[in-house]
């Protein structure tokens, strides 16, 4: 997606609903989310607060300058694939599904948070898409601009060759991994005045395949225990979630040897919060969704209007100290 003016015009409708925000990142902007068409992957806690609300009003001081969702900001169209069954467990963090088994009921996921959606936005088309999102391919992406990926294994987070986000909330913890593929987007300098930027994102393989003995010193903690748990989660066949506390002498053995053939010390993956990773499970805390969700859904609408400095590539936030960290992670040089 480039930073070209998107053609078309806005319908009488859209600039009077829409007045508000065109006013904040103007006309262009707004003719782009119109036309754009997002599919998300994995209805839960984070996912929600990307398609819907806007975080906390304190959250949203400290985090970001906006807090408009895709789905009040217009976007032209939200596909969402989730074929899992609705549960009781589901109702805990996630408020698009009515406390009422009558109408959740026997359902997926997909279908019942369709069904909340339509009724924010009428001008947004909302669609449930069926499937395994780890058998996605190329000609059925060649309908949307945005795929967001949630709760989904290693496998599963293939960069496309669309703009690709990857989010995973683990209770206390979580992640967000953005890849924008060639990104042209407008920065606003000091003074007012704007200058076309460029970024080149590596893919989520590329990115973690880097010596762990490059990064910088003070990266997060977080980052090495997620790619800990997820070679754990592959090698053992397990869905995302599917741990518990019973498992931590195996992960701890595999962080050593994780450790030993990058060359660094495991002091870098505290035994403490690898056992919180572990313990949490599928459990989404709503606080730490609403604040991942929040920021995941103003970087959907930043690389869509191509407007604000993008995560690259990076984003972790930890209850445990309340800090929000993004991290550079580029693609190991090439032989």
């Amino acid at each position: 997606m480039d930073g070209a003016g998107a053609e078309g015009e806005l319908t009488a409708q859209e600039t009077a609903l829409y007045d508000r925000q065109i006013r904040v990142w103007g006309v262009d902007a707004q003719k782009r989310l119109s036309k754009a068409h997002v599919l998300v992957c994995g209805m839960n806690g984070t996912t929600i607060e990307v398609v819907l609300l806007p975080v906390d009003l304190i959250f949203a001081c400290l985090f970001f300058k906006f807090c408009k969702n895709i789905v009040l900001a217009g976007v032209g169209s939200l596909s969402l694939m989730d074929d899992h069954v609705v549960t009781e467990d589901d109702l805990n963090a996630n408020f698009l599904i009515p406390p009422d088994e009558s109408i959740y009921g026997g359902r997926s996921r997909a279908e019942v948070c369709c069904d909340s959606l339509k009724d924010f936005n009428p001008m947004v088309r909302v669609y449930v898409e069926k499937g395994d999102p780890s058998l996605i391919n190329g000609e059925f992406l060649d309908k949307f601009d945005i795929i967001v990926v949630s709760g989904a294994s290693l496998k599963t987070k293939r960069s496309k060759r669309i703009a690709f986000y990857a989010i995973d909330c683990k209770d206390s913890c979580g992640e967000i991994f953005v890849d924008l593929q060639k990104h042209s987007y407008i920065q606003k300098k000091h003074g007012g005045e704007t200058e076309q930027q460029e970024l080149t994102y590596p893919s989520l393989q590329e990115a973690i395949s880097v010596p762990w003995s490059n990064l910088p010193r003070k990266t997060t903690k977080l980052y090495f225990a997620m790619r800990v748990l997820e070679n754990y989660e592959l090698s053992e066949g397990r869905s995302p979630g599917e741990t518990t506390l019973s498992d931590i002498p195996a992960v701890l053995a595999l962080r050593k040897d994780m450790c030993d053939k990058m060359s660094i010390n495991e002091s870098q993956i505290p035994t403490a919060l690898m056992e919180r990773l572990l313990a949490a499970g599928k459990k989404e805390h709503p606080p730490v969704c609403a604040i991942l969700g929040g920021i995941l859904g103003q970087e959907v609408i930043k690389s869509i209007s191509c407007k604000g400095d993008p995560i690259n590539n990076l984003f972790y936030f930890d209850a445990a100290d309340g800090k929000g960290v993004i991290e550079d992670i580029p693609p190991p040089p090439a032989n």
